[in-house]
C-alpha cells in the first residue's frame, strides 16, 4: 500500500469535521461565545448591588433635598414606578440573551461532536479498509472488500468495481445488484497503475456528493488501485512459480533445462539476455550457456569476475556497466544470482539488458526464489546424469554377460558340433545329419535371441510420441516379432508426470522382455487403466513359474529383474505384483497413483 494513498485518506478523513464546523461558524449570525456572556455576568454581581445602593443613596439626598412634599412624592414615584421596572426589564432582557447565546453554544458543540462522531466512525472504516486490502489473499477477496469498505466509507448506496480483465464486484447496502436506479448522483473514479488505465470504480449517491467526500472517493480508489495491482503481482508470482515448477519438474536435459529456467526469469521482469554458469567436479565456475537478442552465445569457458564476484556473495548482485558489458557484450546492465545449496555454490545465473537502469527496481525475493528452484533441478538433473551413466554401465556389464553366457556358449557349441560333424560325415551320415540338426536349432533359436534384444534395446521416443501411442507402437511391434497374438486395453484418463510414465513404459517392457524369453506364450493381455491410480497389467497364458523360487534372477534387455521393478513402483509410492503358477500362466500388476 502507498504511504501517500493512506496520507491522503487520513488528511481527507480529519478535515471533514474541522470544515464543517468552519463553515456553520462563519455563515450563521451566532452571538458571542458563552464564555464572555459568563464574565459579564460575574462582573455585573460584583458591581450592581454597590452601584445601586449607591444611585439610591444619591436619589434620595436628592429627593430629601426637595422643598415640597408633592415634588418629593412624585420623584419617588418616578424613581421607583418607572425607572425602575425599566432597569429591571433591560436587565432581564439582557441575561436573556446570554442565557440564548450559551444555549446556542451548547448546541453548537453538540452538533460538532456529532460530526466528530461521524468523522471518527469514517476514518476507522478508511483504516479498516486499508488493512483488509493488506491483509487479502489474492484478487477475488481484494474485490469483496473494495467494494463493501467503499460504500461503508463513502455512504454510496451502489458501489461498482471493474477491473481490466473483466471482474467485477458491485453492491448496494449489503446486496448485490444487477443495476443501480437512474436518479442517483453517479460518480466514475479510474484506477491506474502508473499511466495505465487497470479499472474502475464508479458510485452512486442519492445527494451530489460534497467536494470532501469526493476528495476521499479518489483517494480510496488510489488505495484500491493499489491494492489490485499488488494482488496481481503476487497473483503472477505465483504462476510463474508455478509455470517454472512444471517446465523443469521432470526435465532432465541440462541445456532445456537452463533455458527453461532462465527464461521464465528474463520474461518475468523482461531481461533481453540470460546465461549461466555451473560449477564442475573441482568447484570451479564454467561458463555453460548463453543466449542474448540473437540467439545462443558461446563464452568457451570464460568466467568474468561478476560472476565470481556474486558467486562469493551468494546472494543477488548488480553489476556495474563495465561488469555487464564483460558477460553480454551489448549489455548496459545486469544481474546476478547466486545458486547455492546444502554442499556450496551450484552456480550463478546472469541476466542482461541494454538499459542502464533495468534491474533497480526489480524484485529480488522472487528472483532469488526462482533461483533456488533452479539449483533443485539442476542438483536433479546432474543426479539424474550420473545414475543415467551408473545404469548404462550396469547395462553394459549385463549384455556382456547375457551374450556370453547365451549367445557366445550356445555358439560355441555349435562350433563343437561342427566339429563332431566334421568327424562323423565319413564314418555315421546320419549320425552327422543330425548333429547339423542340432547346431541348426540352436542357432535358429540364438537368432531369436539376438533379435528380442535388438527390439527391447531399441530407443523409443515417449516425448515425441506420449505413453499411450508409445505403448500401441510397442506392444503391436512385440507381437509381430515373437509370433504372439497381443491385446491392448486402455481405459479412463491417464495422467502420469514424465519420469512415472518412463517408469510404466518400462515395466511393460520387462514383462513382455520375460514373456518372450520364458513364458511360451501364445497370447498377451495388456491392461492400463487410469484414475486416481494408474494401473497396468500384462497377463500371458504361457507356462508360468513359481515365484518363490525364482529370488530375482530373471532380467532383460530392459535392465530390470523383478526384484528390480518392484523397488521402482514402491520408490513412487505405488504396488507391484506378480502372481504365477506352473502351468497356468502369468499376471503382472503395477499400480503409480497420481501426483
Amino acid at each position: 500500500m502507498g504511504s501517500e494513498s493512506r496520507k491522503t485518506l487520513t488528511r481527507h478523513t480529519a478535515r471533514l469535521a474541522s470544515c464543517s464546523y468552519t463553515e456553520r461558524v462563519t455563515t450563521s449570525p451566532s452571538p458571542p461565545p458563552s464564555v464572555s456572556v459568563l464574565q459579564r455576568l460575574r462582573l455585573t454581581r460584583h458591581l450592581l448591588p454597590p452601584l445601586i445602593v449607591l444611585v439610591v443613596v444619591l436619589y434620595e439626598l436628592f429627593a430629601t433635598g426637595l422643598s415640597s412634599g408633592q415634588a418629593q412624592f412624585w420623584a419617588h414615584l418616578a424613581f421607583y414606578g418607572v425607572l425602575g421596572p425599566l432597569v429591571t426589564f433591560f436587565t432581564l432582557q439582557w441575561l436573556e440573551k446570554g442565557v440564548l447565546a450559551r444555549e446556542l453554544a451548547e448546541r453548537e458543540l453538540r452538533r460538532l461532536y456529532r460530526e466528530l462522531r461521524a468523522s471518527h466512525q469514517q476514518l476507522d472504516t478508511v483504516q479498516s479498509l486499508i488493512r483488509t486490502l493488506a491483509e487479502a489473499a489474492d484478487l477475488e477477496q481484494v474485490l469483496d472488500a473494495a467494494v463493501s469498505g467503499a460504500q461503508r466509507a463513502l455512504g454510496a448506496v451502489f458501489v461498482r468495481l471493474q477491473l481490466s480483465e473483466g471482474l467485477e464486484r458491485a453492491v448496494s447496502e449489503g446486496t448485490l445488484l444487477v443495476a443501480p436506479s437512474a436518479d442517483l448522483h453517479e460518480v466514475r473514479l479510474a484506477l491506474t497503475t502508473g499511466s495505465e488505465a487497470t479499472g474502475r470504480l464508479t458510485l452512486h449517491f442519492e445527494q451530489a456528493p460534497s467536494p470532501d467526500t469526493l476528495r476521499l472517493a479518489g483517494a480510496l480508489a488510489a488505495e484500491i488501485g493499489t491494492a489490485v495491482e499488488a494482488a496481481r503481482r503476487r497473483t503472477q508470482d505465483l504462476i510463474t512459480l508455478y509455470q517454472v515448477d512444471q517446465s523443469i519438474r521432470a526435465e532432465r536435459n541440462m541445456r532445456r533445462l537452463l533455458e527453461r529456467v532462465t527464461q521464465n526469469m528474463a520474461v518475468r521482469i523482461g531481461a533481453a539476455a540470460r546465461a549461466v554458469y555451473l560449477t564442475d567436479e573441482d568447484g570451479v565456475l564454467r561458463h555453460v550457456w548463453s543466449r542474448d537478442s540473437h540467439g545462443e552465445v558461446s563464452r568457451k569457458g570464460y568466467t568474468p569476475d561478476f560472476v565470481k564476484r556474486t558467486a562469493a556473495s551468494g546472494q543477488a548482485v548488480v553489476a556495474t556497466s563495465d561488469e555487464a558489458r564483460q558477460v553480454f557484450e551489448s549489455a548496459s546492465a545486469a544481474l546476478g544470482l547466486a545458486m547455492r545449496d546444502d554442499a556450496g555454490i551450484v552456480g550463478v545465473i546472469v541476466l542482461g539488458d541494454t538499459h542502464l537502469n533495468a534491474f533497480e527496481s526489480v524484485r529480488v525475493p522472487l528472483l532469488a526464489l526462482l533461483a533456488n528452484q533452479a539449483t533443485l533441478a539442476i542438483r536433479n538433473a546432474r543426479a539424474y546424469l550420473y545414475s543415467e551413466e551408473l545404469a548404462i554401465g550396469e547395462e553394459r556389464a549385463r549384455i556382456a554377460r547375457e551374450i556370453h553366457d547365451g549367445v557366445a556358449q550356445s555358439l560355441a557349441f555349435c562350433a563343437l558340433k561342427l566339429d563332431v560333424v566334421e568327424r562323423l560325415i565319413s564314418k555315421n551320415s546320419e549320425q552327422a545329419v543330425h548333429e547339423v540338426q542340432v547346431a541348426r536349432t540352436i542357432l535358429r533359436e540364438q537368432i531369436r535371441e539376438v533379435r528380442r534384444s535388438i527390439f527391447a534395446l531399441r530407443p523409443i521416443d515417449l516425448e515425441r510420441f506420449g505413453l499411450l501411442e508409445t505403448l500401441r507402437r510397442y506392444v503391436q511391434d512385440f507381437g509381430e516379432q515373437n509370433s504372439i497374438r497381443t491385446h491392448l486395453s486402455i481405459e479412463g484418463d491417464i495422467n502420469l508426470a514424465p519420469s512415472d510414465e518412463a517408469i510404466v513404459f518400462r515395466i511393460l517392457q520387462e514383462s513382455l522382455n520375460n514373456v518372450a524369453k520364458h513364458a511360451k506364450a501364445r497370447e498377451v493381455w495388456v491392461t492400463l487403466t487410469g484414475g486416481d491410480t494408474v494401473e497396468l497389467e500384462v497377463k500371458d497364458d504361457g507356462q508360468g513359474f513359481d515365484f518363490a523360487q525364482l529370488t530375482g534372477r530373471v532380467s532383460s534387455a530392459g535392465g530390470l529383474g523383478l526384484a528390480q521393478m518392484k523397488e521402482r513402483i514402491e520408490s513412487r509410492g505405488g504396488h507391484y505384483t506378480v502372481l504365477s503358477e506352473c502351468g497356468s500362466g502369468t499376471s503382472v500388476r503395477a499400480q503409480l497413483p497420481i501426483a
